[in-house]
């Protein structure tokens, strides 16, 4: 058996796919679990299972080898800016760990992926920079739920477990709508090609309120970080690029990456305003020969409105996870412009 078998539970997700890959370059033998095959080249073995289902999971883990570690990145079906899930979530989680228990003797740790929803940054203004250990908000949230699932199965059993809190993640990944940077590319292309200037889509206070992102690859490492070190063991890390900016920062650079005039908050939705720029989405696609994907399936304009809809600053603190021994950083306005410019080289975006 290998030293490191890794199970990436929801491995084609924004999470799960740089987790798998990262470990695949390590040498891990590396599984991951979902409903349905991934598509294309993958880093990982598929197993079939439905994570909704604890018949389904403990017979697809009864495939392969015993997992000595575990990775958590699924997520029940959500709308965005809405209450999510709190059964479904906490389910498929207690499925996942029933079927680990029943198939491995040697399980050492299970890392569950949460978010900045945590702190409640969806509800309102909350206290920033927020810590780990702030206090958690009126329930419902179902990380609460998962996070006290996962520690009281780690204790009775005897492995560890650790969580990471990310905020939006960033990332090449063409198959997914819920993505900032093509949100960015398209709304920019679209307003380039209807000769409007890059008018900022949130209110005049959310252009100057302090954000931060979370690189994809980068959280894959500090996830791996977290998961093989005794300093990671039974504790949740606040996990971002390590930087911040206000969009007024960003918007006059994007406006600069598209040679199109920087505009003005509008505080207008997006989802509303875009629901009528397919066919000059298609334009945009004929002219640059770009790949034949409708604007729908490459951003998600309700994803877009939550992003930009914010007044109130989205800010984490990092030090535990630096004092944990993990120093990795990334720059965030190089990183917007380097995975643009992979969309770009992938003719999903126009240059």
């Amino acid at each position: 058996m290998p030293e490191h078998v890794a199970l990436v539970i929801g491995p084609t997700g924004a999470t799960g796919g740089p987790i798998a890959a990262a470990l695949a370059r390590r040498g891990w033998r590396v599984y991951g679990m979902s409903r349905t095959a991934p598509s294309g080249e993958v880093s990982f073995t598929h197993i079939a299972a439905d994570l909704t289902d604890p018949t389904s999971c403990r017979r697809a883990l009864a495939t392969i080898e015993p997992v000595t570690h575990a990775f958590f990145a699924a997520r029940a079906p959500f709308r965005e800016g809405g209450v999510e899930d709190v059964e479904g979530n906490v389910a498929m989680l207690a499925a996942t760990l029933d079927a680990l228990a029943s198939r491995s003797d040697v399980l050492e740790h299970v890392h569950l992926l949460e978010g900045i929803k945590w702190y409640g940054m969806h509800l309102g203004p909350y206290p920033t920079p927020s810590r780990e250990d702030d206090p958690r908000h009126l329930p419902p949230n179902f990380y609460y739920d998962q996070q006290d699932l996962l520690s009281e199965r780690a204790a009775r059993a005897g492995w560890s477990w650790s969580a990471s809190r990310p905020s939006f993640i960033c990332d090449f990944a063409p198959n997914r709508s819920r993505n900032l940077i093509t949100v960015l590319g398209a709304y920019a292309a679209i307003c380039r090609e209807l000769q409007v200037p890059l008018d900022f889509p949130g209110t005049a206070a959310g252009y100057s309120v302090l954000s931060e992102l979370s690189d994809a690859t980068c959280l894959a490492e500090a996830i791996i970080f977290i998961s093989t070190h005794d300093s990671g063991k039974n504790a949740a890390f606040n996990v971002t690029n390590g930087d911040s900016f206000r969009w007024c920062q960003v918007w006059p650079l994007l406006a600069q990456w598209f040679e199109i005039p920087c505009g003005v908050p509008r505080g207008m939705k997006l989802a509303k305003w875009m629901a009528d720029k397919g066919p000059v989405w298609d334009r945009i696609v004929a002219r640059h020969e770009l790949e034949p994907r409708s604007l729908g399936s490459l951003a998600s304009w309700e994803f877009a409105d939550f992003v930009f809809e914010k007044e109130w600053d989205l800010l984490t603190d990092t030090g535990k996870l630096r004092r944990a021994g993990f120093n990795a950083c990334v720059d965030t306005i190089a990183m917007i412009h380097d995975q643009l410019d992979q969309y770009r080289d992938a003719r999903l975006l126009p240059r």
